[in-house]
């Protein structure tokens, strides 16, 4: 059993960093690489008509396992594992489940990965003390949300080869493509966004995805990456860890961190919940 996330500890440091949301097309691309879940978003999934609200329920959740406290953590962990087990279908002739071992661990290990990837494209990158801490913790996590312990490697140079080996075996999908196609697409959060403004959004965030995707992935996807375009990433990566590194941990995370705090209490308070999420309290079926 690893060190609680508390302060100082590396998945309070790293995890909810918000360098880490430079790589939210990157792990959504992966997560619905794995077939299942692609099965899963295409049948169960709104996030092509409401993308906002998906993001920001998802944001939510996340921060409450990590940041809301063991009490807080335990309780999303049951609503997610009672969430998923309604979200089942029939995908190329076979019925699949949103609880399959398999695709439930994959979701969860792009999630470990993402802070990882953000601290080596825009940071200074995790020390082996700290990825070790940081792993072990997002393995009790891990454990938590009901992924099974044979499928948690025992460490990180093991979950490394095992993330490896499982992106080698993915290939394009239709969920793929329709969620390039929501990312050029999709409407702007608010009405009073210039248009001049959001035509960047597409364009930055295709840009980020060709640029962190593990580059074989990249590759296979049809996606082209040019000696410019790397120069290009190099230079804005840079951007980044200059002016965010010397921020200290507490100030690079207390967005997540208020957000879980406040998530926890919205759940002890479903009237308020309720009222602020259009209905969908705890106990009622959120969309994925």
């Amino acid at each position: 059993m690893a060190r609680p996330v508390v302060r100082g500890t590396a998945a309070w440091k790293y995890f909810g960093d918000f360098r880490d949301g430079l790589l939210a097309g990157q792990v959504l691309v992966l997560q619905v690489a794995h077939p299942v879940v692609a099965a899963g978003v295409r049948d169960h999934s709104d996030y092509r008509s409401d993308p906002w609200t998906r993001l920001m329920r998802t944001g939510a959740s996340l921060s409450i396992y990590v940041y809301g406290g063991e009490a807080g953590a335990r309780v999303e962990a049951a609503r997610l594992r009672a969430l998923h087990r309604t979200f089942t279908g029939v995908a190329d002739g076979r019925r699949y489940s949103a609880l399959d071992p398999a695709a439930y661990a994959w979701v969860h290990a792009t999630l470990v990965k993402v802070p990882v990837d953000a601290q080596r494209f825009f940071g200074r990158g995790l020390s082996t003390s700290e990825l070790e801490e940081y792993y072990a913790q997002m393995c009790d996590i891990g454990r938590m949300l009901g992924v099974r312990e044979r499928d948690l490697p025992p460490d990180w140079a093991a979950f490394e080869r095992y993330y490896d080996s499982m992106v080698a075996g993915f290939s394009v999908n239709p969920t793929i493509e329709q969620l390039f196609e929501t990312i050029r697409t999709v409407p702007k959060p608010v009405s009073w966004l210039p248009d001049s403004w959001w035509r960047w959004h597409a364009r930055i965030q295709m840009f980020l995805i060709r640029a962190t995707l593990p580059p074989e992935f990249r590759e296979h996807l049809g996606l082209q990456w040019t000696p410019r375009d790397e120069r290009r990433f190099a230079r804005f990566a840079s951007a980044v860890r200059v002016s965010a590194t010397p921020m200290p941990a507490g100030l690079r995370t207390v967005h997540m961190r208020w957000i879980g705090k406040l998530n926890v209490w919205l759940r002890a308070h479903p009237r308020v919940y309720r009222a602020l999420v259009r209905g969908e309290g705890p106990g009622v079926r959120p969309r994925l």
